[in-house]
């Protein structure tokens, strides 16, 4: 079974999108089995929130069923469990390698690089710009899909 994280400031914007997204796509092409999917956060400001009304907004716009989730803090066990850990910007890889005492195994990713993007993906949360982010998720998802697809012997 392939884990992924997917982590951001608050994880209740771009995490929570992302964990939303990737969820229905491999829901859709009915991989749920080979998959563990969650996400969580890298600070303390809205634990236990659930997902914003402006990723709520544009998933349901979408027609991306939201996962049920409250913000959780991602931990140092997170690292040891899950196979890829998905941060949204540098600011999240820094904590990320912050909490987990650094990424020695190589899992830690910033989700834009997948698809060949080197930049971040902007939060909602200052930006309030839910299209961009909404825009940046399915482009590093979808490449985040492809990447483990052809490295996880994963057949659709």
């Amino acid at each position: 079974m392939t884990k992924i994280l997917f982590i951001c400031h608050g994880n209740i914007c771009r995490s929570t999108m992302a964990q939303s997204y990737f969820q229905n796509l491999i829901n859709e092409k009915g991989l749920s089995e080979e998959f563990e999917i969650n996400s969580a956060a890298t600070h303390r400001d809205v634990l236990g929130s659930s997902p914003h009304y402006g990723t709520v907004e544009k998933l349901e716009e979408k027609g991306i069923p939201i996962v049920d989730h409250r913000a959780t803090l991602m931990t140092k066990d997170d690292y040891m469990y899950y196979n890829y850990l998905i941060g949204m910007d540098s600011a999240n890889i820094q904590d990320m390698n912050r909490i987990s005492g650094g990424d020695p195994d190589k899992k830690i990713y910033k989700l834009l690089d997948f698809a060949g993007i080197k930049r971040d993906v902007a939060d909602p949360w200052y930006t309030d710009d839910f299209d961009a982010t909404w825009n940046d998720t399915v482009t590093g998802c979808s490449a985040l899909f492809d990447h483990i697809l052809q490295n996880e012997n994963i057949n659709i």
